[in-house]
């Protein structure tokens, strides 16, 4: 069997049916934007929204929220005890209660505070064993978590994560 190379045509044609089909104009039914900027913002707000959506059904599997996931994570990475101000400095959401989800991951068992040794006004968080496993079960989703992102090459998910750092860092 020969392969044929598709036409250019045919190709802007297909790109065509399948930008009529699968596109912010017709998920919000709004056939006209200002420019392609608002467009391009209502489009990062739109995916944000349903991006948390497809997350939220994996946490909610292991009935942690995005945010507790995310903290585990973070202690998992330090490898060490941190206090609650380093969770909040890299924390994906800064406006987390950083405090009460630590505490309510207490009452998982999945997180334990202790006092810190430098300053005994502060206390350090870390991840128990029961905290670690959850953690490792969840590794298991991953490859949900990046087929979220399914239809882009490796390459255009390299672009795309450009393009987003040069929107939040215009100067860069």
């Amino acid at each position: 069997m020969r392969y044929q190379i598709p036409s250019p045509a045919y190709i802007a044609y297909h790109c065509k049916t399948l930008q009529a089909t699968m596109s912010i104009e017709k998920d919000i039914s709004q056939p006209k934007f200002r420019n392609e900027y608002q467009k391009g913002v209502i489009n990062l707000i739109y995916t944000y929204n349903w991006l948390n959506e497809k997350m939220k059904a994996l946490f909610d599997k292991e009935k942690i929220t995005a945010q507790q996931f995310n903290i585990l994570r973070i202690l998992r990475g330090a490898g060490k005890p941190i206090s609650t101000l380093q969770i909040r400095q890299r924390m994906l959401d800064k406006m987390s209660d950083t405090s009460r989800i630590v505490d309510r991951l207490i009452i998982k068992g999945l997180v334990k505070k202790t006092v810190c040794p430098d300053d005994k006004r502060l206390v350090d968080v870390s991840i128990t064993e029961k905290g670690s496993k959850l953690l490792e079960k969840m590794d298991r989703y991953e490859p949900d978590m990046d087929a979220v992102f399914g239809n882009l090459t490796a390459a255009e998910a390299k672009t795309l994560n450009t393009l987003l750092d040069k929107i939040r860092n215009p100067h860069a």
